[in-house]
């Protein structure tokens, strides 16, 4: 992986934030990370992180781009016959974290899809239907174009869907595995 961190502290913040003046800004960018983590490891996170002194707040911006994190549950086996649960994997492109001047923290994805104005959808799909043979082709290409970030949406929430009924299945499974241990699918 690749950790770069600057800390700018001063006057010259100043462009950053008018609070990065006196607690200065955090820039941190890390790129091709890959770890594996156990679950118990993140819900063992809160103690750490509680504090009797409320911090200042330092306004910030971490860049994440090209990591993958795997999660693994390794809390004890409520019925033994089962499998275990699958890990997870989170793939990351390009998110920026960013914390302002009031503290909260703002989660953006770089490069997302712009949105298109409807007008102007509108006026391509008529455009073909009132040309001759030679503008309807030209007109559904552009069209297509503009439906292509759409799609994207579309089969990402296709593969929530997805993914949503493979851990139902699963839970139904261990479930039935409960009640009879040598049930095959």
């Amino acid at each position: 992986p690749q950790v770069c961190l600057r800390l700018e502290v001063g006057p010259g913040a100043a462009v950053r934030s008018p609070l990065a003046v006196q607690n200065g800004f955090l820039h941190m960018l890390v790129h091709s990370y890959t770890a594996e983590l156990f679950m118990s490891f993140l819900t063992n996170l809160g103690p750490f992180l509680e504090d009797e002194i409320i911090p200042e707040v330092i306004p910030m911006e971490i860049e994440v781009v090209d990591a993958k994190i795997t999660l693994k549950d390794d809390s004890p086996r409520v019925y033994p016959t089962s499998p275990g649960p699958v890990p997870i994997t989170l793939a990351v492109d390009h998110v920026i974290v960013k914390r302002r001047d009031d503290g909260v923290f703002y989660v953006t994805g770089e490069g997302s899809p712009k949105q298109e104005k409807p007008v102007s959808v509108l006026q391509e799909q008529k455009a073909p239907a009132e040309g001759g043979s030679a503008a309807p082709a030209a007109g559904t290409r552009g069209l297509q174009l503009k439906e292509v970030p759409e799609l994207q949406r579309e089969l990402q929430s296709m593969k929530i869907a997805l993914a949503e009924a493979n851990m139902d299945k699963a839970r139904l499974l261990q479930e039935i595995r409960k009640y009879n241990p040598l049930f095959q699918l």
